[in-house]
């Protein structure tokens, strides 16, 4: 038996880049930072950061690249997928990426009230203000409020 399955809750370090296929299908791309802290055999307190590529298709990427913005917290599921390309320097490279199935909205960032975000080059400079989210109950995880680390009866899902 395989499995190949990811979970991860965190931070977009940017906003969604949002990009249509030849064929029409939607693609949008996400960083994404997790925080783990623990304590060391000293007592003091340490800190790692991980950052992820997180790749989004069809409906769920048109929601991201609506909805979501840099710093705020999200959940993303689905499995690692590894690619091979060529860069511009003519060397071959593997990315991994988690290409996601599912996704939750969590909190934004702090002081994160109205934003607007620059429409792409080709239909010139002219800014599109995202229309804010109807006001409906949306589970949402809070990374701030967490002091050790998560328990999994406190995950909304």
């Amino acid at each position: 038996m395989n499995l190949n399955k990811v979970q991860l809750i965190g931070r977009l370090t940017r906003d969604p880049e949002i990009r249509t296929t030849p064929s029409g299908q939607t693609v949008a791309t996400v960083g994404l930072a997790t925080n783990r802290t623990w304590k060391d055999k000293m007592g003091q307190k340490q800190e790692k950061t991980e950052f992820h590529n997180i790749v989004v298709w069809g409906r769920t990427a048109e929601i991201v690249g609506q909805y979501l913005t840099k710093g705020q917290e999200a959940y993303f599921e689905g499995r690692l997928e590894t690619r091979s390309y060529t860069g511009k320097d003519g060397v071959e490279r593997r990315i991994t990426e988690v290409i996601a199935e599912n996704m939750q909205m969590g909190s934004r960032p702090q002081g994160g009230g109205s934003y607007s975000r620059t429409a792409p080059a080709a239909a010139a400079s002219v800014q599109t203000k995202k229309p804010e989210p109807v006001a409906e109950e949306i589970p949402t995880i809070n990374l701030d409020e967490e002091q050790d680390e998560v328990k999994i009866e406190d995950v909304p899902f």
